[in-house]
């Protein structure tokens, strides 16, 4: 008798597990599903862009900017002239006082042009000449043409300027 009610305990057990993982399948199925639509969802947010007006030395170029945290809260800051170091003939640079926010940070090399973010020292970075460095950034977006008026510029004020959507 006794071994009749351990034999059963055991298969309710059994049925009980069958039937939660069946039930766990499913939530995590329904669950795949929402990530897929939230990740869709965010890939579409992301196709926004922000264009920019950049001044230096009276000379005026236009800029890409990509959507991502980093961009967002550097586009809040926007009128801004920063005082930009010229830093190893490739990369003016300026260092925010507190670290901007990044979402999508990796290991990469640069194009001539490009804007970026260097988080460990909270460095918003123009990048004018090719050194073939790869680094850790968060990409912001790029110059579209004139890049090469920071080339042996020095240390300069930079003027950023939120350009209006059409």
């Amino acid at each position: 008798m006794m071994r009749r009610m351990i034999y059963l305990l055991v298969a309710i057990m059994l049925c009980t597990q069958v039937s939660a993982c069946s039930k766990g399948d499913g939530f995590q199925e329904i669950q795949s599903q929402q990530q897929a639509n939230d990740d869709n969802n965010q890939e579409n947010e992301s196709m926004e862009e922000y264009r920019i007006k950049i001044t230096v030395n009276g000379q005026e170029l236009t800029a890409i900017l990509t959507d991502n945290a980093t961009t967002r809260a550097f586009v809040e800051k926007l009128p801004v002239t920063l005082p930009m170091q010229d830093l190893y003939g490739r990369e003016m640079c300026y260092r925010f006082p507190d670290a901007l926010p990044t979402d999508n940070v990796s290991v990469s090399g640069y194009e001539l042009g490009e804007i970026v973010y260097y988080p460990p020292m909270h460095s918003f970075v123009l990048l004018y000449a090719q050194n073939g460095e790869r680094f850790s950034m968060q990409k912001l977006g790029r110059i579209e043409t004139g890049v090469e008026v920071f080339d042996g510029i020095g240390n300069v004020d930079v003027s950023f300027t939120l350009i209006p959507a059409e």
